[in-house]
């Protein structure tokens, strides 16, 4: 069993898991651990969402070191920098794929 976390770090997992628990930035670190690097522009054609809204989102993960951002020229391109994140979607959906499957078989009966 791993080593419980002190009590003053347990707000800094609060705070990860408070900037990951928006659909909008979920689908902003999904896209771009699928897809690598993207800037704005495409993120708004790949996600079908405004850009105002696309950037307010990438300030937020980009302020908690979940994403950085590259210029290049008059561009900006983010992608994800934080690699426990494709783990911990991987084990989170994994996990709601079982219950959706229980839960579909346990309708079927």
């Amino acid at each position: 069993m791993p080593e419980a976390l002190p009590s003053e770090m347990l707000e800094h997992v609060a705070e990860r898991f408070r900037v990951l628990g928006d659909a909008t930035r979920l689908s902003i670190v999904s896209t771009l651990l699928d897809s690598g690097e993207q800037n704005v522009g495409q993120l708004v054609e790949l996600l079908d969402a405004g850009q105002a809204n696309i950037s307010k989102h990438l300030k937020v993960l980009s302020k908690a070191g979940v994403v950085t951002r590259r210029p290049e020229g008059t561009s900006a391109y983010y992608s994800v920098t934080d690699p426990s994140l494709m783990a911990l979607c991987s084990i989170v959906c994994t996990r709601l794929r079982e219950q959706v499957s229980a839960e579909a078989r346990n309708f079927a009966i």
